[in-house]
């Protein structure tokens, strides 16, 4: 066992238990960590079996093993500069606007430590920067889902970081925060113009997903949606406007595969609608795998400046590979 472990856990499996493989017995007992975390662990070298070091996720633990489990301490090194593209569409001394590209990660985490926004802008901006957030998030106070496109906003010193978390975190209820995203769907959801009201929790049967819970259960996530086009022919799809009275993980996502509109391309959620492809003009179906992502564009965003009280607001064009997509729809 290493000696930088942050953390060190045991568990003994009870005497005559069933044999079991070791990263479902390990995500079973550690649920605070999901089970992909826990099999990157074992082959780390960081799980011992009765003393002995086991690298195989996949192997068998019997009753009565005695299982230990090191946690390390999570990488605390600033992110580094990296002077890569940025697409900016607004920018002064307390804030800069970006327009994402789908497939960049917005800040450090385990499997992506460097290419993420944060690298990018801390080439761009230098010591301006703001700290708050920690040192792996520097400035960001809210964010997109790696293959989700579009505005996001990113503060470059205290007083901007402190003015739009209060705006974020008030989710334009009483304020000037607007966010918009176009959404591309399966089916046509009924009403064509209405709210989706359902309490969000991380998913108790996999902790990389969000799952819909029970009233009194997570956190409150409501999302507001409108039928813009109908992309298509038979109403296959519907390509939404879906603006968020709360800001969740997954919020669109989640929300409209729980009403059974899951987003076109999305394989998390939407998984279980793949074989409406077929439905598609080869053309379209072509113009879907081409696009590799969820099909979800964070088209406008609008707040106060947090030093002058101006009333911003941004609008980002059609990506290419969604723009392609609703062309080859029709």
């Amino acid at each position: 066992m290493t000696p930088e472990a942050d953390e060190a856990r045991s568990l003994v499996l009870d005497e005559g238990a069933a044999p079991e493989r070791l990263d479902r017995v390990l995500a079973r007992t550690f649920d605070d960590l999901s089970r992909a975390r826990l099999q990157v662990l074992v082959r780390d070298g960081l799980v011992q079996c009765d003393g002995t070091v086991v690298r195989d996720p996949a192997r068998k633990v019997a009753g009565g093993s005695r299982i230990d489990v090191c946690v390390p301490v999570p990488r605390a090194a600033e992110p580094q500069g990296e002077a890569l593209p940025l697409t900016v569409v607004h920018e002064d001394e307390d804030l800069i606007v970006i327009d994402k590209p789908a497939g960049l990660v917005v800040h450090p985490a385990a499997g992506h430590e460097d290419g993420t926004l944060v690298n990018r802008l801390i080439a761009h901006c230098g010591v301006s920067l703001s700290g708050i957030g920690g040192v792996r998030r520097p400035g960001i106070v809210h964010r997109l889902d790696k293959d989700t496109s579009g505005l996001l906003v990113v503060a470059k010193n205290d007083l901007a970081h402190q003015g739009l978390s209060a705006q974020f975190a008030d989710h334009g209820r009483s304020g000037a925060l607007e966010r918009a995203y176009l959404a591309l769907v399966w089916g046509v959801p009924e009403p064509r113009t209405g709210t989706i009201r359902a309490n969000l929790a991380r998913s108790r049967h996999n902790r990389e997903k969000i799952a819909v819970v029970r009233e009194g259960e997570g956190r409150e996530a409501i999302t507001h949606y409108r039928v813009e086009a109908l992309p298509g022919a038979d109403s296959v799809t519907a390509l939404l406007r879906c603006r968020l009275e709360t800001g969740r993980t997954h919020q669109i996502r989640v929300h409209l595969s729980h009403r059974g509109h899951p987003l076109l391309g999305d394989p998390v959620y939407g998984g279980a609608f793949k074989t409406k492809a077929a439905r598609l003009t080869d053309p379209a179906r072509a113009a879907l795998q081409d696009l590799g992502r969820q099909a979800l564009h964070a088209v406008e965003l609008g707040f106060l400046h947090p030093r002058s009280g101006e009333r911003l607001r941004f609008e980002s064009p059609i990506p290419e590979d969604f723009s392609r997509l609703l062309e080859a729809l029709g």
